[in-house]
């Protein structure tokens, strides 16, 4: 783990407190990310007073993007979870949104609401975009893509059912814990084949594949981008495979003192406990 506002030095002013915010990194664009470039290489090297580097277990991660413009989600995106739906392959991307209010991190609780008796999980690919931009060809879309992160799209089916319309059942407090860090499309590689997995308490809930996915990542760039103006920091969830919890027989619903864990290749594990609202 390396502060990278405390390794800049003389190259603060470059970078015009870009490290302060995720959001605001993203938008100072190559020059932050050579800077960040540049951080990395010194804590490599020699050991320096004071020190930048420090080792995971010593610090808190928060959510990688604390601060999104936006936080866009896709329903019905994998072609395992529209089956056990019975439900036919959209012709077009489901959209809903959730709040940056909504936004944890990693370890951070997910809180059971009052007024839901069944909380979900939804293990998801998101990605963070990186550049401002409109009218994007899907061809062009992976220069805006800044980077990937789990994601889980907690979600109360019972408000989301009874009101017909998804917003308000899945933007509770708490419920889009995303980590644990963004990770760069370097190091990912082709996020349309990358295993994705949920378990709770142990127990594989969700086991599935990227390359099941029915709208891909550059063509949801493109597609929202005739909408919307896409800013650096905002984050896009792709959907969530077979196995949620509302669509088992019988049915499985988070419960305090639970552990929820998504996993996906290359990208990382992000665990989140589950608590009672009041606790």
């Amino acid at each position: 783990m390396v502060d990278v506002e405390a390794a800049a030095g003389s190259w603060h002013d470059e970078i015009h407190g870009s490290a302060q915010s995720m959001r605001a990194f993203l938008e100072a664009g190559s020059v932050a990310m050579d800077a960040a470039r540049r951080a990395l290489e010194c804590a490599t090297g020699e050991a320096l007073e004071p020190p930048i580097a420090f080792p995971v277990t010593s610090v808190r991660l928060l959510a990688p993007v604390g601060d999104p413009r936006k936080i866009i989600c896709i329903g019905q995106n994998y072609r395992d979870h529209c089956a056990e739906q019975r439900q036919p392959i959209p012709d077009h991307p489901i959209i809903f949104a959730k709040f940056p209010t909504a936004l944890i991190g990693p370890g951070e609780a997910i809180r059971i609401p009052r007024i839901s008796h069944q909380v979900d999980y939804e293990a998801e690919l998101a990605f963070v975009i990186g550049a401002r931009g409109r009218y994007i060809a899907a061809e062009d879309a992976w220069s805006f893509i800044a980077g990937y992160l789990c994601f889980n799209d907690v979600s109360a089916r019972d408000i989301q059912f009874g009101d017909r319309q998804w917003v308000r059942g899945k933007t509770f407090d708490t419920f889009a814990p995303c980590g644990p860090a963004l990770v760069t499309p370097e190091e990912v590689g082709n996020p349309h084949e990358l295993d994705i997995a949920l378990t709770l308490n142990g127990r594989v809930m969700q086991q599935s594949n990227t390359s099941n996915l029915i709208f891909g990542v550059d063509y949801l760039v493109s597609f929202l981008s005739q909408v919307m103006t896409l800013e650096p920091g905002d984050i896009i969830s792709t959907g969530t495979p077979g196995g949620v919890g509302v669509f088992r027989d019988p049915p499985v619903f988070l419960r305090p003192g639970d552990r929820v864990e998504v996993h996906i290749e290359r990208v990382g594990t992000l665990t989140n406990p589950v608590a009672a609202e009041d606790d």
